[in-house]
């Protein structure tokens, strides 16, 4: 299951409202979002600008009605809440003010509940079958009457897709399935620079490191090309889902998957990661594959290699530089970071984004990412 802040105070044993039928109680189901202070009913007759009022205020809205009605009210919340990036400002004010945006509306949409009965089934009318998805996601379903975000809920049921359906990689000419709270591999070119690095190295019967697996897919890149490889994750979700990614394309002979920060004990001829890219706040456990606090993980990641490289052997490490045109992160930081530790850079590798977001102009951060690199670093003791 995901970490959760062991500071953070545990949800009420019950949640209580009152709405026209009388007096309820529940649980609170969410495993992302702390209960709302105080909780109020809603339904099809209830207006966007009312629901998101109340939903600033802190309320938590209880729907009962339509499902799809209250999918549509969610939308229309979502909407009023856009607003555009500040004019005349640099890329790094429009990357905090997103930031910003997007921390509210996580915040603020998380208050439209709906009732979840025992068996994962929601309490509305015209709702889906979405029990194999809240059991993947959340585990044992409540034993009885429970809340939960239907935010959160359409996050699940389109996570259980992702799982089911799979990422094609065509590195690997297979699909790779994530689990719920996994980032997916959708951005290829990270895999594609690994991949061609471990095409000119021979590989076969040489120890390698993934730190940070996630999925498991640069592991399976390696494994492919030859190498015994370890894997490693600190979340426990990640590591079942990397095990299970090994073990459908036969290799999990191959890639063994560990639960560690960062490196597993010993010594590797190959290490190579994929480390969050954006130096800012993460607002939940999925993002973490994508912002390092501070640079922390960058930071403690390079100066931990040496003692990690067997004679001879080599570290790679792929970043994009979309940090660096943010404003967030120095030019050469990697170089910088490596030569404190005592590495070199051997060379450099690069390869352009294709992800859609590159080729939105309506995002705010749109110069940046159309001009976004892709850098596989090649760190070897002098």
């Amino acid at each position: 299951m995901t970490r959760t802040d062991p500071t953070a105070a545990a949800p009420p044993a019950e949640l209580v409202w009152r709405d026209a039928t009388g007096e309820h109680r529940a649980r609170w189901a969410s495993g992302s979002a702390p209960p709302p202070a105080r909780l109020g009913p809603a339904g099809d007759a209830t207006r966007a600008g009312e629901a998101l009022a109340r939903a600033r205020r802190g309320e938590g809205l209880v729907y009962a009605g339509d499902y799809h009605n209250a999918r549509q009210l969610l939308a229309a919340m979502g909407r009023r809440l856009e607003h555009p990036a500040p004019k005349g400002a640099g890329l790094a004010a429009a990357f905090r003010a997103e930031r910003g945006r997007m921390r509210l509306e996580h915040e603020v949409l998380a208050r439209l509940l709906v009732p979840v009965e025992p068996g994962w089934r929601v309490g509305l009318r015209r709702a889906p079958e979405v029990a194999a998805a809240c059991a993947e996601a959340l585990g044992p379903p409540p034993d009885g009457p429970a809340l939960l975000p239907l935010r959160e809920l359409l996050g699940v049921v389109a996570a259980h897709e992702w799982r089911r359906r799979g990422v094609e990689v065509p590195a690997l000419g297979a699909r790779v399935h994530p689990f719920h709270g996994v980032y997916a591999p959708i951005r290829g070119e990270y895999v594609d620079l690994v991949a061609a690095a471990a095409a000119e190295r021979p590989l076969h019967g040489k120890r390698a490191f993934d730190v940070g697996t996630g999925t498991g897919v640069l592991a399976l890149v390696l494994a492919r090309a030859g190498a015994r490889v370890i894997a490693t994750d600190l979340e426990p979700r990640a590591v079942a889902c990397a095990r299970e990614n090994a073990a459908r394309l036969g290799l999990a002979g191959q890639v063994e998957v560990v639960e560690a920060d960062l490196f597993p004990e010993g010594v590797a001829d190959v290490i190579v990661c994929n480390p969050p890219w954006i130096p800012a706040p993460a607002h939940g456990p999925l993002e973490r594959a994508v912002y390092d606090p501070g640079g922390a993980f960058l930071e403690r990641l390079l100066r931990g290699l040496p003692a990690h490289l067997a004679p001879g052997g080599e570290a790679w490490i792929v970043l994009s530089d979309l940090a660096e045109r943010l404003g967030l992160r120095p030019p050469g930081e990697v170089a910088r970071l490596a030569g404190a530790a005592g590495l070199e850079v051997a060379d450099v590798r690069e390869a352009r984004p294709s992800h859609p977001r590159a080729r939105d102009r309506a995002d705010p951060l749109h110069a940046a990412r159309a001009a976004e690199v892709t850098r596989l670093h090649r760190l070897r003791r002098p």
